[in-house]
């Protein structure tokens, strides 16, 4: 019984074990390729859905009538991974990249994309994930993030930018040197 996310609220605030399913199935996968690339790990991933899932669970009878249940899922994967890194190491890029592109769905995002998704500083990687790549307005992405709206489209134009940045630098190393033998 697919229905909207403000139905899902409704049933997941009355305990409906179907609800959580249903949402589970929706936003299992998104919130699993955010992690993803944020943590850049996927046993780190992998345990922070599970850390993510089971706080949903924990605290879905208790949303607002009024929730935006992907915005609340995304904010609840967000806290779980920050609350991680302060507490792990970072990977280094060259592991990060080839379990990025190792977790990526066939025939989607490119090495190169990834590469220098993963270079860039967490607050653009998480706007250019949420807006990006799991399709949230800017407005939404600005609630998962705990900012204002307009500092949402700021950071993001400034990611895009560096994006942009990173991309180009990667394609001057990968271009033949002129003149060499």
């Amino acid at each position: 019984m697919a229905g909207t996310d403000a139905e899902l609220v409704d049933r997941l605030r009355r305990s409906d074990r179907a609800a959580f399913r249903e949402l589970y199935a929706r936003y299992a996968q998104p919130t699993f390729a955010f992690l993803m690339r944020l943590a850049r790990r996927r046993d780190a991933a992998e345990d922070l859905q599970q850390e993510t899932w089971l706080a949903v669970a924990r605290h879905a009878a208790r949303l607002a009538p009024d929730s935006d249940v992907g915005a609340w899922i995304f904010t609840v994967a967000r806290n779980q991974f920050r609350s991680w890194r302060r507490r792990a190491p970072e990977p280094t890029a060259d592991v990060a990249v080839a379990e990025l592109a190792a977790a990526a769905p066939a025939g989607a995002g490119d090495v190169d994309v990834e590469r220098a998704l993963a270079a860039l500083p967490e607050m653009h990687r998480e706007i250019l994930l949420l807006v990006g790549v799991e399709g949230l307005s800017t407005d939404r992405a600005a609630h998962v993030l705990a900012i204002r709206p307009d500092a949402a489209r700021q950071r993001l134009a400034r990611a895009r930018a560096a994006l942009a940045e990173a991309l180009r630098a990667g394609d001057a190393d990968s271009e033949p040197q002129r003149g060499a033998s």
